[in-house]
């Protein structure tokens, strides 16, 4: 019996030292002292060990078990470090290299100039109302004034889904809703999506932005108007800025116009940027037609009130010196990496 485990000791030992991974350790460790390994089988067979002589054979069984079992331990401790080193070897960082650049997404040209635009509304005491894209023709068009035979109705213009829904046209179907709830006083903006029947080229889109406001209180006049838009432009554009009005026709206001603003290039010199003229249109405005507050269940006598509209990616355009409009939409990111 002694012979017998001084073999399995020799054997064991050879394996583990001619082990070069852990694996190949793990069943050298199972084959001799797994429940079916060969110490295993010594200790079955010590019912047929005479009594007196089994005493010794099963110190020595132990003595065998705590041999292999300690060459093991050691051997896998010298197997786990040389791996170890091996992958910090083969996962080294050289902190010299330069890292690699995070890319960080920003917001979008008309995003920055809507945020703007609502900032400044928002520091005079308006709201930001919000309304659907897909309008009724009621909304879109009768409530403002625009009788059923207005050339904006016609299907060239107009995206219309069926006879009364209609892509909108404007987002001042948002101010129809706002007077129609009558609670008075108004002072809101109106930013949003629009569509019009427009080919694509570089000032046109089938599908663009504007943000229009109003105001509906008592006594309100044009002078209101004229120096709500003066303190926009200035906020926007600089202190320096200069307004003009021109007399115009919109259907939902009278009296209407059309309004520029000094060129904030060239001051109002004349420049390529203003086309040699010194101003630059900007938005369209006017007093609320008293038809359009009677239709909405307000007295014209009692309220009066002024609305404007400015297209969000004309601001864009002008404040970022961007000539052509598909520029905002081509998600071109070379072009919009420059904001």
């Amino acid at each position: 019996m002694k012979e017998k485990l001084k073999a399995i000791r020799d054997e064991a030992i050879k394996q583990i030292e001619a082990s070069d991974a852990l694996e190949k350790l793990n069943d050298v460790r199972v084959s001799f002292l797994g429940k079916k390994g060969e110490l295993t089988s010594v200790l079955k067979s010590m019912k047929d060990v005479a009594p007196e002589d089994r005493p010794m054979v099963g110190q020595l069984v132990n003595e065998t078990r705590q041999a292999i079992e300690s060459i093991l331990e050691e051997t896998k401790t010298k197997l786990e470090r040389a791996a170890r080193e091996a992958q910090l070897k083969s996962e080294v960082i050289d902190v010299t290299l330069p890292a690699k650049k995070n890319n960080v997404g920003h917001r979008h040209p008309n995003t920055i100039a809507q945020e703007e635009v609502e900032r400044i509304f928002i520091g005079m005491g308006y709201e930001v109302m919000e309304g659907p894209e897909v309008e009724y023709d009621l909304y879109n068009f009768e409530k403002l004034n625009i009788p059923a035979n207005h050339p904006a109705k016609d299907e060239q213009d107009t995206f219309y889904i069926n006879k009364e829904i209609v892509l909108r046209t404007q987002t001042s179907p948002v101010q129809a809703r706002v007077m129609e709830q009558g609670k008075l006083p108004i002072r809101m903006i109106a930013p949003g999506r629009v569509f019009r029947a427009d080919e694509v080229d570089a000032t046109h889109s089938p599908s663009f932005h504007q943000i229009e406001g109003l105001v509906i209180d008592k006594n309100v006049t044009f002078a209101d108007l004229k120096g709500t838009l003066e303190v926009f432009v200035k906020e926007l554009f600089g202190e320096s800025t200069k307004i003009k009005f021109r007399p115009h026709h919109f259907p939902f206001t009278e009296p209407s116009a059309e309004v520029d603003v000094s060129c904030f290039k060239c001051g109002g010199k004349g420049c390529r940027f203003c086309k040699g003229e010194g101003w630059i249109e900007i938005l369209g405005c006017g007093m609320v037609h008293p038809h359009v507050l009677e239709m909405c269940g307000i007295d014209p006598d009692e309220y009066s009130g002024f609305a404007f509209g400015v297209g969000l990616e004309r601001i864009a355009l002008l404040k970022y010196e961007i000539d052509d409009m598909r520029l905002l939409y081509e998600n071109d990111i070379r072009f919009l990496k420059q904001f």
